[in-house]
């Protein structure tokens, strides 16, 4: 049997219970893209290869959390009534 715990105040989130599921996705925002024709005929394959090597040396989550990171969160009633009065509380 699956159990589920508040994630922001533990509370047991057993059957009947108010349960929210709250899911984030991170990702980096596509600006539009302006080609020119000196970017057509430039040779990339030294670019390429500095930023493989580049990748390389940065630990793969690293680079995953640059792209894309997604976040689920389970909240029991009250929680979910609080993170949706505050969902940005200040740093």
């Amino acid at each position: 049997m699956i159990r589920y715990r508040c994630d922001k105040c533990g509370k047991d989130l057993g059957p009947g219970s108010d349960h929210f599921v709250v899911r984030i996705e991170a990702f980096a925002a596509a600006s539009p893209l302006e080609i020119t024709a000196e970017d057509v005929e430039k040779d990339h394959q030294a670019e390429i290869r500095q930023l493989v090597e580049q990748l390389s040396h940065t630990p793969l989550d690293e680079v995953e959390d640059q792209v894309f990171r997604a976040f689920r969160f389970d909240l029991c009633g009250p929680c979910h009534r609080e993170y949706l009065r505050n969902p940005l509380p200040p740093a």
